[in-house]
């Protein structure tokens, strides 16, 4: 399985996330969260994966985020309508997402990839 590597070309992080990425000879295809949306099961799928529960998965710090007020409206959601309405906007989504065929990485931590890149 090849590496996919999910992001925001205009999100200074993920060009971070890039950039760390290709010094570390990590071979990746790059898909665009805004052009092509992560579907239900592909992100059902990468939580799993990942370990992380499903809060992990939202851009907490996005406009989208606030203006739909998530912070309560999460509370009493169930997983599977979280995950529909993470696959409804990939400005939803917290980004970057690293998928491999061993691990999930989401948001980008320099010390956190490199641990899981050198293993």
């Amino acid at each position: 399985m090849e590496n996919l590597f999910v992001c925001y070309p205009k999100c200074s992080t993920c060009k971070k996330a890039r950039d760390f990425l290709n010094a570390n000879n990590a071979e990746f295809k790059e898909r665009d969260i805004k052009e092509d949306n992560p579907k239900a099961k592909e992100l059902k799928k990468w939580i799993d994966k990942s370990g992380l529960p499903i809060k992990r998965f939202f851009n907490t710090s996005g406009i989208k985020y606030r203006e739909l007020n998530l912070k309560e409206k999460l509370e009493t959601m169930t997983d599977e309508e979280k995950i529909e309405l993470l696959s409804t906007d990939g400005m939803l989504v917290k980004r970057p997402i690293l998928i491999t065929a061993e691990y999930v990485l989401v948001g980008f931590k320099e010390k956190d990839w490199q641990e899981k890149l050198s293993e």
